[in-house]
């Protein structure tokens, strides 16, 4: 059964969350008022999914985020942002941090759920023990892990997506706006940097082995066997 941490300081938001991720899948929740105590919980008891908001006491979400991500302990756990500022430029923000998805309050109680059951499919993907192999890369769907050369990477729930749609098509160009959708479930409508910044992370993962990944200007990105 998944573990979910909610992140927020405002007791009528942190209840409706929770009551609705118990009606609908009935997850092990675990709550936090802070951005200290989020910290902590999440080091200890590792959840499988954080809900953050962004405006809170004691740390605010921004630095909570920065620090997930700095700690090997929590760095591939997936994070859904929440703020009251629902500005598209605040959105692009949120994603451009490497957050895994974004919501503005208010929100729909229904969109938020889709949203937690969508990421966690695509955090801990049903596909058996498959494995997808393209010379030193192997990616385990099952397990959400990737080796190079027999070394593992670790890479969070989106790069890793983002890795096995471009390796899934190789030596196929990718528009930006398809990745977007496939990735993230956006419209490539929205002009955002998001997907740029991914890449230039994943790339920075891999090393070397970056190279296999280019970049199509103008157009998107592919994958090179070669």
């Amino acid at each position: 059964m998944p573990t979910i941490l909610i992140v927020d300081d405002e007791d009528d938001i942190r209840e409706l969350i929770a009551v609705n991720l118990m009606r609908e899948e009935n997850y092990k929740l675990l709550e936090a008022k802070d951005g200290l105590e989020a910290l902590d919980l999440s080091k200890n008891k590792k959840p499988d999914l954080i809900i953050l908001d962004l405006m809170l006491p004691e740390m605010d979400g921004v630095k909570v985020y920065k620090k997930l991500r700095d700690d090997v302990r929590t760095e591939s756990i997936p994070v859904i942002m929440l703020t009251a500022r629902g500005r598209l430029e605040e959105k692009i923000a949120g994603l451009e941090m490497g957050a895994d998805d974004y919501m503005p309050k208010p929100f729909s109680p229904k969109e938020l759920m889709l949203r937690v059951r969508n990421l966690l499919r695509r955090s801990n993907p049903n596909h058996g023990g498959n494995l997808i192999e393209s010379g030193p890369f192997s990616l385990d769907k099952s397990a959400l892990k990737l080796h190079l050369e027999g070394e593992e990477i670790e890479l969070t729930a989106t790069e890793f997506k983002l890795l096995l749609s471009l390796i899934e098509s190789p030596g196929i160009t990718q528009e930006r706006g398809d990745l977007l959708r496939k990735v993230w479930g956006y419209s490539d409508m929205i002009q955002t940097r998001t997907l740029d910044t991914h890449i230039k992370r994943l790339r920075e993962k891999l090393g070397g082995f970056g190279e296999a990944i280019e970049t199509v200007r103008g157009v998107g990105y592919r994958f090179s066997e070669a």
